[in-house]
């Protein structure tokens, strides 16, 4: 193929299997806590850490990385502590991680607004052989953690008491997970951008739910779901020269749809199915009653 002669393509390529596969195996964690807009949040305060790098002259990935991994820890702190007053908390906390970004980034001198669209909505054939090695170190953090503690992880995110009654440090985990989500948002904003990161992380877990009742199996199915969408978003994009990110969002929203399709006759089936094994199962009364039938005391 003409399009892995070039050797950006290759890395995007690479790239996009490597996002496709670490956003389900974080988001499906995030999933089952009802914490979907999650990555959505540090996405934001990602965006300041970002604009910082840019004002420092250094890699802009690995500063969005420490300051998303510290949104994300107040994030947590906030869950634990803020109680009525939480969501305002995470409210100004968003915003002014937006807006600290975009102020940082014109303060900059090598900030510009194309710099500025290129981590909001990603450009992945912009994808530096530097940022490759950022992306390999960071995918392999996500996926020890995902994978190997995944008894664990799902355990406290299913039930956090039932987790703390076995003896897990459930705050220790909700931290990692809360870290873990930072990580993975500063490895795929480069593909799909700040904004469009969380859609990857729950759409191919929802997905997955569709046609899947076991944690393992919709693991598995989420992630090649990812793989499957943003492979193909890529390859579209190139030939069709739209945007990567927005490509592989819609394309997981579509298959997102196909999945709810085959998944709702299968379900009217599976429930029709106890029914039909008990049509031939029939209970007859005697008519008239006999001298046996009677009970004396």
């Amino acid at each position: 193929m003409e399009m892995l002669s070039f050797a950006f393509m290759q890395r995007a390529l690479i790239a996009a299997l490597i996002v496709g596969i670490t956003a389900p195996a974080i988001g499906i964690y995030l999933v089952q806590r009802r914490q979907a807009l999650m990555g959505d949040g540090i996405g934001h305060v990602a965006l300041t850490g970002v604009g910082l790098g840019f004002l420092l002259n250094t890699s802009p990935v690995w500063v969005a990385t420490a300051v998303a991994v510290l949104g994300s820890v107040a994030m947590e702190l906030i869950r634990w502590y803020g109680k009525t007053r939480g969501d305002l908390a995470l409210a100004m906390l968003f915003y002014g991680g937006m807006a600290g970004g975009v102020m940082l980034m014109n303060l900059s001198d090598a900030g510009s607004s194309a710099n500025l669209g290129t981590y909001l909505f990603g450009s992945i054939t912009t994808v530096s052989p530097q940022d490759m090695t950022t992306i390999y170190v960071l995918a392999a953090l996500v996926l020890a953690i995902t994978v190997g503690l995944r008894r664990q992880l799902f355990a406290v995110c299913q039930d956090e008491e039932f987790a703390r009654v076995t003896g897990l440090p459930v705050r220790l985990l909700n931290l990692l997970v809360a870290v873990t989500a930072a990580v993975t948002v500063t490895v795929a904003m480069r593909v799909v951008g700040l904004l469009l990161v969380s859609a990857l992380m729950v759409i191919p877990v929802a997905a997955a739910q569709q046609i899947s009742r076991s944690f393992a199996v919709t693991f598995v199915t989420a992630v090649a779901i990812g793989v499957v969408v943003t492979l193909t978003g890529t390859t579209a994009s190139y030939y069709v020269d739209v945007p990567s990110g927005a490509t592989i969002v819609l394309f997981a929203i579509a298959l997102f749809v196909v999945f709810t399709a085959v998944a709702t006759p299968l379900a009217r089936r599976r429930a029709g199915a106890p029914a039909a094994a008990g049509e031939g199962c029939t209970l007859e009364v005697p008519g008239s009653r006999t001298a046996q039938d009677d009970v004396r005391v």
